[in-house]
């Protein structure tokens, strides 16, 4: 009779086992991405690419360089406080702010740097840092490359990574 009832208890403990992992499950597959994590400020380290280089020489392809962010909380602004560009050896190039920027909720500003400006070089980047009076959704922060030559054209783009918190 106990060897009829032992493959039951299994099943009933194995369901009670499911019942109380299902919910980690579910936030595991979800993944970080998919969680809403609230910050008062972050710094942000965004790629950027004044040109990539093409062929067997290492033929420059000039590129357009927009930065954009994008403060993604609907219910509270956030202030840009620094959005310094620098080249491929570290070296500060331009600061694009000069005082700092209040971004209204879904608000987003820009910046350019100019297909022409070859300063930055292959491992240019931005360094953004903002701050909020309140807990908020994060900021999206991506750069847009784009360039057109001889009747060839390239785009993409590039995401911020978060360096400080």
């Amino acid at each position: 009779m106990i060897e009829k009832q032992i493959p039951m208890m299994k099943t009933v403990l194995c369901l009670i086992l499911l019942f109380i992992a299902f919910p980690c499950l579910q936030l595991a597959a979800a993944g970080p991405e998919n969680q809403t994590m609230l910050f008062k400020g972050q710094t942000v380290y965004v790629p950027v690419y004044s040109h990539i280089y093409s062929g067997n020489r290492e033929k420059p392809f000039l590129l357009a360089t927009t930065v954009s962010i994008r403060n993604t909380d609907p219910n509270h602004s956030i202030t840009i406080l620094l959005a310094d560009y620098y080249d491929s050896k570290g070296k500060m190039i331009e600061s694009y702010l000069k005082k700092s920027v209040k971004l209204k909720p879904l608000a987003s500003i820009r910046y350019v740097v100019k297909e022409s400006d070859r300063t930055g070089g292959s491992g240019a980047n931005f360094i953004i840092k903002w701050k909020s009076d309140h807990d908020v959704n994060p900021p999206v922060i991506e750069s847009i490359m784009i360039g057109t030559q001889n009747q060839q054209g390239i785009s993409f783009t590039s995401r911020g990574k978060v360096i400080k918190w």
